[in-house]
């Protein structure tokens, strides 16, 4: 077997360590390029929700509350008018609104009635249309979201958000679920101890 002089087997051994490194640099390039491009086309390879901007779903106003279905829930002690769910109204949005009908009844008996919606996530209220003696709907021209503002009376944003529709920043359950809390008068928030 001939023996290679010791200059060639370095020689040798800088030329495979300095083709290692050469490939490995290739790899490393062709795999950042890549990455990219394993994604299925209509997929985005983000997992970043936060960078997806919120849309509200468009508005589907409902029918006029019926007396039958109006639920009762507690304001506060120095409420001055009463205020009712339309328990058919109610719905949770895929856009995470809880959407309702308002009444509320003044002592001597007149009514207002409200489309409304609230949304946990921002802890805000909208307007979306006032009820007509026809039963039909005027749009509301307040259509933008507001902070809901806990007052000594009149709370009836805050009481609903607090206590039936929300649980932190989220929705805390189904239409379903949140009507019976309203029907059986069970607040899940601030004022259960009541």
């Amino acid at each position: 077997m001939p023996i290679r002089p010791l200059r060639s087997r370095l020689s040798s051994l800088r030329h495979n360590r300095l083709a290692q490194k050469c490939a490995l640099i290739a790899l490393a390039a062709w795999s950042l390029g890549a990455a990219t491009s394993f994604a299925p086309a209509g997929f985005d390879d983000q997992f970043d929700d936060q960078t997806k901007k919120w849309e509200e779903i468009a508005l589907q106003l409902p029918a006029a509350p019926q007396a039958a279905n109006l639920l009762p829930f507690y304001v506060s002690p120095t409420a001055s008018q009463k205020f009712f769910i339309d328990a058919k109204s109610l719905s949770v949005g895929s856009d995470g609104i809880v959407r309702y009908t308002l009444v509320s009844r003044s002592e001597s008996g007149v009514e207002n009635t409200t489309y409304e919606g609230i949304r946990c996530e921002t802890y805000q209220r909208k307007q979306y249309a006032f009820g007509q003696a026809d039963g039909g709907w005027a749009r509301s021209r307040q259509g933008a979201w507001r902070p809901i503002v806990e007052l000594v009376g009149n709370r009836q944003d805050s009481a609903l958000a607090k206590d039936y529709f929300c649980d932190g920043s989220s929705v805390s359950g189904s239409a379903g679920s949140i009507v019976n809390l309203i029907k059986y008068q069970r607040p899940r928030g601030t004022t259960a101890g009541r």
